[in-house]
């Protein structure tokens, strides 16, 4: 996560694009049929400021996939059509977080997309 996190705020289409419109949230990452997610990472004004193992901290986001799902888009990266079929089929789920208003919102969905890609530069064991 801490990896991810350094990845996240070198790249300009992600930190600094989220940093135009003020975003904060601390999101969770995590397996599907898990109580809790894995990882997660805290934003504020676009840019991670904490990233590590998730320890019960109070989330805005929880994004869930099965293993499987998570290694395809981090290889392959994700479009916007797909990110649309994955959600509509349920491989990628938002226990908490508005997918919906994100998704309607250019300046928060280009860099939610481009996250995938970033997660994907990240070496995985």
């Amino acid at each position: 996560m801490l990896a991810f996190g350094t990845e996240w705020n070198n790249e300009p289409d992600l930190g600094q694009a989220l940093a135009k419109i003020g975003f904060n949230s601390a999101i969770g990452y995590g397996y599907q049929g898990e109580d809790a997610p894995r990882g997660f990472i805290n934003v504020e004004n676009g840019m991670v400021t904490m990233a590590g193992q998730y320890g019960g901290q109070e989330l805005n986001w929880d994004l869930r996939a099965s293993p499987e799902d998570w290694e395809k888009w981090c290889s392959r990266g994700i479009g916007m059509v797909a990110l649309g079929a994955a959600y509509a089929r349920g491989k990628l789920k938002f226990n908490l977080g508005d997918y919906g208003a994100m998704i309607k919102n250019p300046a928060m969905a280009g860099p939610f997309i481009k996250s995938f890609a970033v997660m994907g530069r990240v070496p995985r064991d």
